[in-house]
């Protein structure tokens, strides 16, 4: 069974650069308090990275 995470989005990217934007979109992300549970991969890991100051990891399943 693959790990997975739970990554909820507590900023707006309201006024943030547009690859920011972006990075949520990709994530699955694009409005206040929305959570998606991902796969825990290095290419998620580094746009949860990329954006840390808009989502936080709610919890690690696996």
């Amino acid at each position: 069974m693959a790990k997975t995470i739970v990554v909820k989005q507590i900023g707006s990217p309201i006024r943030r650069p547009a690859d920011q934007k972006a990075t949520l979109i990709g994530l699955g992300l694009n409005k206040m308090h929305r959570t998606r549970e991902l796969e825990d991969t290095p290419s998620v890991r580094g746009m949860i990275r990329k954006i840390s100051h808009m989502v936080e990891i709610v919890e690690e399943k696996g």
